[in-house]
């Protein structure tokens, strides 16, 4: 008979943890949580999922607090946190996507960095570099903005691709490198960044391969009616409030990772997934009409993204399985940056919406 230590010991020979041990997340061995759900079915995975996600509404409730609507955006967000993305946002500015960024990052208790890209900003602005000391002669570290838990990268695309190269690369390795020192960002690491739909003079568009980067592109519109009357009611003053308090710490994020790894997809699920994206690179498959419309699809990146955005999406709901509806919602927000449009598409100003629109109703839904 093993101990409850020997049987949470990823050394020992015994496969499972053993019956009716409580499910600890904090401390547990990474290489027990692929086997975790092979003795949970989802409604125990739900309620593991329910007990631990108790901090998701906490906050949205301190959220609210200072930002009137946007709840799309912040499920985004979260969503980015769950499944360690990055988000990208395309709205017009006065939008309260600088009021968002901060008042996640104080309801979760941690750093937070605005950065505002200019055309004159060098990639040592962003990640740091080595200063020189004249009493020792040394040069010393400085570690840049980068180094926070959120960062809010605002108009990325003023900034020349030198520059956005250094920042996707921070987001891609996690990582920085000044000198001959390798420097590991915090974790949690999430990069929102920003660009204005509107204003193109003097800008510097994002690659198509670098925006594949980015978990999610997030368009934030204008709120209706009755919240802009809530946000005049509330910010129509030379001192509103727009601080939050901690609710949670960013441990019980890392924490909750680990659950909605865990996440049960069915396969008829994860076929749904493939063959959407799939219709993205063969249009024709699905509506001959779409063929010239579509110069590239989504690569395998848009697959995996879509599928742990649904995860994290029904983690949000308190969920241990993912249902049709969960893609069907994040569809767009994971693939409108990532479907290339031809010149025609563009002279008819269909936009990838439109693409995604047809694709998701002319593929069969398990």
């Amino acid at each position: 008979m093993l101990s409850a230590n020997e049987a949470f010991s990823c050394s020992s020979n015994h496969p499972f943890p053993p019956k009716n041990q409580p499910l600890k997340l904090a401390g547990f061995p990474a290489c027990f949580v692929p086997l975790i759900f092979t003795t949970m079915d989802t409604n125990q995975l739900g309620e593991q999922i329910q007990q631990q996600g108790q901090w998701v509404p906490a906050v949205r409730a301190e959220m609210a607090n200072v930002v009137v609507g946007q709840d799309n955006l912040v499920d985004r967000l979260l969503i980015g946190l769950l499944t360690n993305g990055h988000v990208l946002l395309e709205g017009l500015p006065g939008l309260a996507k600088t009021l968002t960024v901060n008042s996640l990052a104080g309801a979760l208790s941690a750093q937070f960095q605005r950065i505002q890209f200019t055309p004159d900003l060098l990639p040592a602005d962003l990640v740091g570099t080595l200063i020189f000391n004249p009493q020792t002669n040394e040069f010393t570290p400085k570690l840049g903005p980068v180094f926070s838990n959120l960062v809010l990268a605002d108009e990325i695309n003023r900034a020349p691709a030198k520059v956005q190269s250094a920042l996707l690369e921070a987001m891609a390795e996690k990582q920085v490198t000044i000198g001959d020192t390798t420097y590991r960002l915090p974790d949690p690491f999430l990069v929102l960044a920003t660009m204005n739909p509107i204003d193109q003079e003097g800008t510097y568009q994002l690659p198509e391969a670098q925006l594949d980067r980015f978990l999610l592109k997030v368009s934030v519109g204008y709120p209706s009616m009755e919240e802009e009357r809530a946000i005049l009611d509330r910010m129509a003053t030379s001192a509103p409030m727009v601080q939050t308090n901690p609710v949670v710490d960013t441990e019980v994020v890392l924490e909750s990772r680990q659950l909605v790894n865990m996440i049960y997809v069915d396969d008829g699920v994860k076929d749904y997934i493939v063959r959407l994206i799939n219709a993205t690179r063969f249009p024709d498959t699905v509506d001959p009409a779409l063929k010239p419309l579509v110069r590239s699809g989504a690569s395998p990146r848009g697959t995996i993204n879509l599928t742990l955005a649904a995860k994290a999406s029904a983690f949000l709901q308190g969920r241990g399985y993912v249902v049709p509806q969960d893609i069907k919602n994040l569809v767009y927000d994971v693939l409108r940056h990532r479907i290339l449009l031809s010149y025609e598409a563009e002279a008819e100003e269909i936009t990838s919406e439109d693409i995604i629109t047809r694709i998701v109703e002319r593929t069969p839904v398990p």
